[in-house]
């Protein structure tokens, strides 16, 4: 019943779509059939006479069809107690009218009605192609059964545990993990990366992304909008409901604006007595490019960043991004790949390193820790044949205990050995190594220590590169927190140059931190998984989650989420946000000079209306093809590759 209700939400969606652009269809055929009649009231004017019946009535029809929609359109704002620009067009359109100056009329109607259909046509084109998004996931999907048989099902209904077969070139219909086959899949349309990414089982996959060259069968384990795709979509669409501060003031100030336009044209009315020089300025005012400056920049912004994988929940998020003076980065998962690797065996006396390795690994098996999956990588990677351990237990936070072969062994801190009488003494002290930032696993077996195990976080191959970025674009302070011990932080800030780091943090430790930077007068941007560092997202100024494909924790906790792992997309968003409000300043700054330059020319008998709306059209396409700029933005991030 929930799929029903959703899908048939999607439909009225659909259906709300579609029937805006029939409205939209009807209007520019309205303005164009308007747009004929006014030439065939000039041809009747070279052939009959200006002041023939023909052209009068020509010109009267075309003023009355494509006046009445703007008319009937102000009058309904003012019924809702909305001021609009359409008052002061009206008025303009009534005054001419009224002064039998049909083809003045109809002329700045029509191009009115032009400047009106390019703005919804630039809103309706940008949600067309963010609800393209949605298109990405196919309307079927290859159904398996129990037995393994296919039967081709409807995408919406799909449930979780449903198990789906994916065929090279296929779109994969829902958010799922691989089970079966060996695939490269095309994960640009979430995560913004254009490398296909090897998908092998137990690994994930996303609605709307691409099977290149296997087949795949996919457990389900998210459908319809649940789906990041559909994430993704909804969080766009709710960004471009959102306003900046810039766009508040101007929703404000419109209300003083229109009675100060008219009371202009009042006073030059009365002092020149010319009712033309009072339409101009009526028609020239409409502060059509100052409605448009901002609305169409931040959309060509919002839609340059979902192409590279960022996802802006409110556009008034993208401007603090611009104003950051400091950013604090979580260590494990963020600048490091969270993934520990083992980087050194330390065996005692008469002890085989590929001994050490193999009862470590043989040992640790069961376990799901991080320190557990290195060991198991790197017996593999050696080609050690592991024994399967028995009476296995796990002491959370200290180690393992389990039976291999005859020998009870044991591995984790040193701590845990003492505890349990192990004396660590025999073997080097690992301390003689820790500026390198080693985390440590001793192994005993027997009750006899046989050697230690050094593991290591590795830093993400872009990160120091985006950092020494962050200080070029102008960032001050680049502080890194870590739960880990101070060797460990020291190595991975100092690899990577950030100007500080705290180590052995607690959640409420960042978030301390993070307030203290803020007292500082830092403008301050945080950045983490978005799992265990929620205080802290929340505390800053900004919260950027990264690697959120796939993650509703992720997604849902910060302003600002990564769907990759890439930390260079955060230079781009900060100068994304500056080029940004450059673009809107400009517009603003535009629109601005272009009312006051044609309020004073209209005073002045310099401009007529029919130029007056001519111009008023042409500013339109200036600011919208001023914002056009921001789509292509950062598209040298898809191929040009990253310096090291």
């Amino acid at each position: 019943m929930a799929h029903q209700h959703l899908h048939f939400k999607e439909d009225i969606a659909a259906e709300h779509t579609h029937g805006k652009q029939i409205r939209i269809s009807m209007a520019l055929l309205g303005t164009l059939a308007g747009g004929v009649l006014l030439i065939n009231s000039r041809l009747a004017g070279f052939f009959y006479g200006s002041d023939s019946f023909n052209t009068e009535f020509l010109a009267m029809s075309a003023a009355i069809l494509l006046g009445v929609p703007i008319v009937f359109h102000a009058i309904k704002s003012l019924i809702k107690r909305q001021l609009h620009m359409d008052e002061l067009v009206a008025l303009a359109v009534i005054a001419a009218f009224a002064t039998q100056n049909y083809v003045t009329a109809g002329i700045v109607a029509f191009f009115m009605l032009l400047s009106e259909l390019i703005e919804t046509r630039t809103a309706l084109g940008a949600r067309a192609s963010i609800e393209s998004l949605i298109k990405l996931t196919p309307t079927k999907a290859n159904l398996l059964d129990a037995e393994g048989s296919e039967r081709e099902v409807k995408v919406s209904s799909l449930q979780r545990s449903d198990c789906i077969r994916i065929r090279p070139g296929d779109n994969i219909p829902a958010d799922g993990e691989v089970t079966k086959g060996l695939s490269s899949v095309n994960e640009a349309t979430i995560t913004g990366e254009s490398l296909p990414v090897d998908k092998v089982p137990g690994m994930q996959v996303f609605a709307g992304t691409s099977n290149l060259t296997g087949v795949l069968d996919i457990t389900v384990t998210k459908a319809g909008k649940d789906t990041t795709l559909g994430k993704v979509q909804s969080l766009i669409m709710e960004a471009e409901q959102t306003k900046i501060p810039i766009m508040r003031i101007i929703d404000r100030y419109i209300k003083w604006y229109i009675p100060t336009i008219l009371m202009i044209a009042g006073i030059v009315l009365f002092f020149t007595g010319d009712v033309s020089r009072a339409i101009t300025i009526l028609v020239i005012s409409c502060p059509c490019a100052l409605i448009l400056a901002t609305p169409t920049a931040m959309v060509a912004a919002i839609s340059a960043s979902a192409r590279l994988g960022i996802l802006i929940k409110n556009v008034a998020d993208l401007e603090v991004a611009g104003r950051m003076t400091a950013m604090v980065f979580d260590k494990t998962g963020t600048l490091t790949t969270g993934r520990l690797y083992v980087t050194k065996l330390t065996p005692a006396e008469n002890i085989d390193p590929s001994e050490l390795l193999a009862v470590a690994a043989s040992a640790e098996q069961m376990s799901k820790h991080p320190a557990a999956r290195a060991l198991q990588d790197v017996a593999k990677e050696a080609s050690l044949s592991l024994s399967a351990p028995d009476n296995f237990q796990e002491v959370p936070g200290k180690g393992v205990t389990a039976v291999v072969g005859s020998a009870r062994v044991m591995v984790g801190r040193d701590s845990f050995l003492k505890e349990n009488n192990v004396d660590t003494s025999a073997v080097p002290d690992p301390s003689l190594h820790e500026e390198q930032g080693f985390s440590t696993l001793y192994v005993a077996k027997d009750s006899q220590c046989i050697g230690w195990i050094g593991l290591q976080d590795k830093t993400r191959p872009k990160a120091k590169h985006a950092v020494s970025k962050l200080f070029d674009i102008g960032i001050k302070r680049v502080t890194m927190l870590t739960g880990d011990r101070d060797e460990v932080a020291n190595r991975v800030a100092a690899e990577l140059g950030c100007t500080d780091f705290k180590a052995h943090c607690l959640p409420q430790d960042k978030l301390s931190i993070v307030e203290q930077i803020k007292k500082d007068g830092h403008t301050v941007v945080v950045v983490g998984d978005g799992i265990n560092d929620a205080l802290a997202l929340a505390a800053g100024d900004l919260g950027i989650a990264m690697g959120a494909a796939g993650s509703d924790v992720a997604i849902n906790s910060a302003s600002i989420a990564l769907m990759s792992d890439d930390l260079e997309r955060l230079p781009f968003l900060v100068q994304l946000s500056r080029k940004t409000r450059k673009v809107i300043n400009q517009n603003l700054g535009f629109g601005i000079m272009f009312i006051i330059l044609g309020v004073v020319a209209a005073s002045a008998a310099w401009l007529t209306p029919v130029y007056a709306a001519m111009l008023h059209f042409v500013g339109s396409l200036l600011v919208v093809f001023n914002s056009a700029r921001l789509v292509r933005y950062g598209e040298e991030l898809d191929h040009k590759p990253i310096e090291a």
